[in-house]
């Protein structure tokens, strides 16, 4: 059975294996991480002294090594997969393709699942690519195998939202480096200000903070420090925290009990990737009337 690949999917990955800028790219990329493994592996070493003469295992201490290299891995693709994205749709408007690939059978929806689906997997290459970094610090580091599954998918997460913000803006701007521009202030928007509604709700009422903690749920930041928390500990930091009722809502405090916050923090980034997609799909479609109405003074 052959299976059906999205054209768009297929065409940038045949440009892009074609390209020396992958090439280039991952080498970059490799050389970050493995300037991050060594550095971190230099300052447990320069520790290790210390703990000799307190007759410490020394070695306990290789288990940094994983959150190290992960974050600055997480970090990179949080900055490149929203400028790949944001360049999608409005690089085609200002290279004049755009009505051509709307003249193609294929719908709106297919369009924005083509590009962010080629995004990730163009992450999907880096990721790869990086495994023997990674397997080092979680082998040196006394992780399970099974954990590092976990992160690739977590990391695969990341890139499916970074990249659903990145392709909504393209769908709105004409222009890339205002669609950039645009995706990263939505960015400070969601990893920042999701902290504003909780201190509003402290202010207003002495001590509770209701449900407004929910809105946590939907940032990437406190889901991968409660991500490596969990999987360092085998504890979240949230459930460390120890709400009582009285701090917060019933399903916060209900959530907040178990490690279930992680796992319907996943879920809620997940639905709100697919919330942005949504709004791309329906900018991009050509029967909206307002879209219409601009490619007619066109």
């Amino acid at each position: 059975m052959k299976i059906r690949l999205n054209p768009i999917v297929k065409k940038d990955l045949q440009v892009s294996a074609r390209s020396m800028r992958l090439s280039w790219g991952l080498f970059a990329y490799e050389a970050l991480l493995t300037m991050a493994f060594l550095l971190a592996l230099i300052v447990i070493q320069e520790n290790s002294s210390y703990f000799y003469y307190r007759e410490t295992n020394i070695y306990s201490d290789l288990i940094y090594l994983f959150p190290v290299v992960a974050v600055v891995q997480v970090c990179i693709v949080a900055l490149i997969v929203p400028i790949l994205t944001a360049s999608s749709i409005s690089g085609e408007k200002e290279r004049q393709t755009f009505d051509i690939m709307l003249t193609t059978c294929m719908s709106p929806w297919s369009i924005v699942v083509g590009k962010v689906t080629s995004a990730v997997i163009r992450i999907l290459f880096f990721v790869v690519g990086s495994m023997p970094i990674m397997a080092l610090s979680f082998v040196v580091g006394g992780m399970s195998w099974g954990n590092l599954l976990l992160y690739v998918l977590a990391v695969v997460l990341l890139s499916v939202f970074s990249g659903s913000i990145g392709i909504m803006c393209s769908a709105f701007c004409k222009k890339s480096i205002t669609a950039v521009i645009m995706s990263f202030a939505i960015y400070c928007v969601i990893y920042g200000f999701s902290f504003v509604p909780i201190l509003i709700t402290i202010m207003m009422t002495g001590r509770s903070a209701g449900e407004s903690v929910l809105l946590l749920l939907f940032n990437p930041m406190v889901f991968f420090e409660e991500f490596f928390s969990l999987m360092m500990t085998g504890e979240t930091l949230i459930n460390d925290i120890s709400f009582s009722r009285k701090d917060v809502g019933f399903i916060t405090y209900h959530l907040t009990q178990s490690d279930l916050w992680v796992y319907v923090s996943a879920a809620a980034i997940l639905l709100l990737s697919v919330v942005f997609m949504l709004i791309a799909a329906w900018k991009v479609n050509p029967m909206n009337a307002r879209g219409g109405k601009k490619r007619k003074k066109g």
